[in-house]
């Protein structure tokens, strides 16, 4: 029995030892077998946001309809001024106008308008795309892996994404560092959770979604799509992403708790008003020589902005006395009408200018304007929060106006005139005047110079910026003195306006062919 003990001890220490020039002997682990994909049919609206994407919208199109994943192809069209539209349409894309200027509201709209529960996002601007993608997006959604997942390309990260994204996500949500491409648009999300999100109206909404699925405890995902092309943003463009991108972190970190610098809110509220700054519009002109500036109150709208912000918040008394003095200036009943409204949150002034009415036809005659070769902007001494919002919601190009103070997101009752408004040349005791905003475009001296401008509007604080004009219209006038100037067309509506439209202005030497 002892020996049959040695001989059993010897042989299992065996298994274990072995001559050192001889090579190991272990049997090979088991590799388990790779799960078989996930078949995936067709079970997705691809939703296409567009503005201006003539040149590639149709081949983009045709590539989501070759995917065994599209059950659908949506494109929101941020009534383009090019044939994007018409070459969706043809290509096979069911096209819809978004409900307001942005992609974060073209975003919104195809969520609203999808049939599927799994929604695919791309832009329309994209070339070599990998044949499969869709499919691969949507491939965790379908095993039950992920409720939100974002590409990853074989490029590298953009300026804005390297330099400013990317850092701050390491700051306030290393969670999420990891992603490669944070600020990227292909995006494949579970409908349901999508209508739980917001989304941002600028260059921050890819990021602002990221942030708000994980915030919401949604699974993330990454897939790796292979390399793609997006046409290149000019530098001025890159600059407003970054402060963008940089605004959108910021407010989801302060809403998780992770920002308490009071700094930081400043900083941002200070780049959301940079982008009402004569300057910066002026850099975005873009070789255009026409321009087309609209009074904001009784023009573009059917009431005062004013008068419905007060109604909301129940101070129509307070400012009807306010309204109409004849001894004050613009810029003085503006100063003082903005004292009501101190202490009123944001979302208040934001929540009045969407639901303000605005008149019929003005969004078509904008669009056919903008198609003319005009850049067409609303001019106001009402408040930068509302016109910029109205201004989106006409798809018109920019918004002038005077810049309400918030701390907190809660208004101060302080007023900042827009410097645009101030004469060119300063004169003690000169008033500010939408005026001298036309006589800013005329003096930029960017080639091509601004050589034709069209104005609209409907009180007297309208009338200087009409007399300085090319040709001017006076809509449902508010004072006997617009109706009788000779150099102002009256008109009823923005329907007798359409038959106005002239050609399109030929394109600048450096932008032919």
């Amino acid at each position: 029995m002892n020996t049959l003990r040695i001989r059993l001890r010897r042989w299992w220490r065996g298994l274990f030892t072995r001559h050192p020039s001889a090579p190991l002997a272990l049997p090979p682990p088991a590799v388990p077998a790779a799960p078989a994909p996930v078949p995936v049919v067709a079970c997705a609206s691809v939703v296409i946001p567009a503005l201006n994407e003539a040149a590639r919208i149709a081949e983009v199109v045709r590539f989501a309809l070759a995917d065994a994943a599209t059950a659908e192809v949506i494109v929101v069209d941020d009534s383009s001024i090019d044939d994007t539209a018409a070459l969706a349409r043809a290509a096979g894309a069911r096209v819809l106008t978004s409900s307001m200027l942005g992609k974060g509201a073209s975003m919104r709209d195809g969520v609203d308008t999808a049939q599927q529960d799994w929604l695919v996002y791309l832009d329309g601007d994209l070339s070599g795309l990998r044949p499969g993608l869709i499919t691969d997006l949507c491939r965790p959604l379908v095993a039950g892996e992920a409720d939100f997942v974002k590409a990853r390309f074989g490029r590298g990260g953009g300026r804005v994404t390297e330099l400013t994204a990317k850092p701050m996500l390491q700051v306030f949500f290393p969670e999420l560092a990891h992603f490669a491409q944070p600020l990227g648009g292909l995006i494949a999300a579970r409908r349901p959770l999508l209508q739980a999100l917001r989304f941002e109206n600028g260059y921050g909404v890819d990021i602002g979604l990221l942030i708000d699925a994980h915030l919401a405890g949604a699974r993330l995902a990454e897939v790796d799509i292979g390399s793609l092309e997006h046409d290149s943003q000019p530098l001025l463009d890159l600059t407003a992403m970054a402060n963008e991108v940089s605004r959108v972190i910021y407010d989801r970190a302060r809403a998780a708790g992770r920002l308490h610098v009071e700094q930081i809110a400043a900083m941002y509220e200070t780049q959301r008003q940079a982008t009402a700054s004569i300057d910066y519009i002026l850099s975005r002109r873009r070789g255009r020589t026409r321009l087309l500036l609209l009074d904001m109150d009784g023009t573009v709208t059917t009431e005062r902005y004013a008068v419905s912000l007060a109604r909301a918040i129940g101070q129509e008394s307070a400012l009807s006395a306010l309204l109409d003095n004849p001894d004050d200036d613009a810029s003085t009943r503006s100063e003082r009408i903005a004292v009501l409204f101190k202490f009123i949150h944001r979302q208040q002034f934001e929540r009045v200018a969407h639901a303000t009415e605005i008149r019929p036809g003005v969004i078509e005659w904008v669009n056919r304007m903008r198609r003319a070769g005009f850049m067409v902007g609303v001019v106001s001494d009402s408040y930068f929060v509302a016109a910029e919002i109205l201004r989106r919601r006409i798809f018109a190009d920019f918004a002038l106006a005077h810049t309400l103070q918030f701390s907190g997101d809660v208004c101060t009752g302080e007023l900042r005139l827009n410097p645009a408004f101030e004469p060119v040349r300063p004169s003690r005791g000169a008033p500010a005047c939408k005026s001298h905003v036309v006589t800013r475009f005329r003096q930029d001296r960017s080639a091509p110079v601004i050589n034709e401008v069209w104005a609209v509007g409907d009180n007297l604080n309208d009338l200087e910026m009409l007399s300085l004009a090319d040709r001017a219209f006076v809509i449902e006038p508010k004072s006997p003195t617009l109706a009788r100037r000779a150099d102002a067309q009256l008109v009823q509506s923005f329907d007798e306006l359409l038959a106005l439209v002239p050609d399109a202005a030929p394109a600048p030497a450096d932008q032919a062919g």
